[in-house]
């Protein structure tokens, strides 16, 4: 069974078309698993049938769109057919002295309410499991019990998924993606909202730490498993001319606002020419001197599409959270270091000056020339595909 939530404030054409687009979704994850199935859809469920239920429920787990999932058992809709399933459930659960409690809620039934249905299957659990109690505030042992036009669900181990909306309904938006933490995450954020994503990596050469080419193409990976059936883009643009530049020609505290306005530049040019409609950035304020207020201010003039920040506002510990549950956190980093970095970067870099520098520097054609040397790799369910 599947539970989506945020689909249910949309229009009903909208609904119905993100509703398709998720069943699609769910298809192309199964079938890159290799998981026969057949759906069945109802109104705020999506049945999945399969011979293999418990991964079919950890595939769907990992959809976008989907709020939870839980293998089920269905049943008709009676009281002694819906207890008999729910008695053999417990069962297996239950010994003396566990407690348990009977969530039920129904649909389009008539002649009982939610109270009474979960009043008689507690009932019969109780009676027949010799010492179990009922706790309805923290209970061991919840079962759930959905009674609707069409038969009952029942489930005791619902599991949780990444909500949002599907993807791919939102559009496509290009990411700039470095070997840290910060920007895998905010990517993810922005599958989360139904975007169709792509990554850059703006690759440093002998400026960049031995371990950012391989750490930036294995987090692209990652995220392409949440997008399980559809092939994901990673750009890789190489940087070294852009870096001898600013290393010979520009002041040094100036180099981290000029290398993230070279950034911002060239993707909003990839942008414009593969039809991208925003540029993605890990920038979380305040967190490095290239992402204090003033820095971001000046950086984003450099971009001529819509710059989104997701991770605007969000403490580290909050992002790093984020990257061990989706699968991008390295407990060993390697070396990520920049060797372009200055001892005392700028914190408040004025514009006037850094037009100037990027004038010394030729920045417009930097950008020019970095865009002939687009290459690009596929990652397809956690694989890096041939080049």
């Amino acid at each position: 069974m599947v539970r989506y939530g945020e689909l249910f404030l949309k229009s009903e054409p909208v609904k119905r078309q993100f509703i398709q687009n998720l069943v699609k979704n769910i298809g192309k994850a199964l079938d890159a698993a290799g998981l026969p199935h057949r759906f069945e859809l109802h109104r705020g469920r999506i049945l999945i049938h399969g011979d293999a239920p418990d991964q079919i429920a950890q595939v769907a787990s990992r959809i976008f769109g989907i709020v939870e999932v839980a293998v089920c058992h269905v049943t008709g809709s009676t009281i002694g057919a819906v207890s008999r399933v729910a008695v053999e459930m417990a069962s297996a659960r239950l010994s003396g002295g566990v407690s348990f409690a009977v969530r039920a809620r129904r649909q389009g039934v008539e002649g009982i309410t939610s109270q009474e249905i979960g009043a008689q299957v507690g009932s019969a659990i109780h009676d027949t499991c010799p010492g179990s109690r009922v706790d309805l505030s923290s209970p061991d042992y919840e079962l759930f019990v959905e009674m609707r036009e069409f038969g009952t669900l029942l489930y005791d181990t619902p599991i949780p998924a990444p909500g949002g909306l599907p993807w791919g309904t939102q559009g496509k938006a290009l990411a700039l993606l470095s070997a840290g933490i910060d920007s895998p995450v905010a990517i993810w954020l922005m599958m989360k909202r139904g975007c169709a994503m792509t990554s850059l990596h703006i690759d440093g050469g002998p400026y960049a730490g031995s371990d950012v080419r391989e750490t930036a193409e294995r987090h692209h990976a990652v995220l392409s498993t949440w997008c399980a059936g559809f092939p994901m883009d990673l750009l890789v643009v190489d940087a070294t001319e852009f870096y001898d530049a600013i290393m010979a020609g520009a002041p040094p505290r100036y180099r981290c606002v000029l290398c993230k306005r070279f950034m911002l530049g060239l993707g909003s040019a990839v942008s414009r020419a593969r039809h991208f409609e925003a540029l993605v950035t890990g920038d979380n304020i305040g967190q490095v001197a290239s992402q204090t207020l003033a820095n971001m201010a000046t950086i984003s003039e450099a971009a001529t599409i819509p710059v989104l920040r997701p991770l605007i506002g969000f403490d580290k510990d909050e992002v790093v959270r984020i990257a061990r549950r989706i699968g991008t956190f390295d407990t060993g980093q390697g070396d990520l270091g920049c060797r372009a970095v200055p001892r005392t970067p700028a914190t408040g870099a004025s514009r006037d000056d850094i037009r100037e520098a990027e004038a010394a520097i030729g920045m417009e054609q930097l950008i020019a020339d970095a865009l002939e040397r687009v290459t690009c790799i596929q990652a397809l369910n956690g694989i890096l595909l041939p080049r």
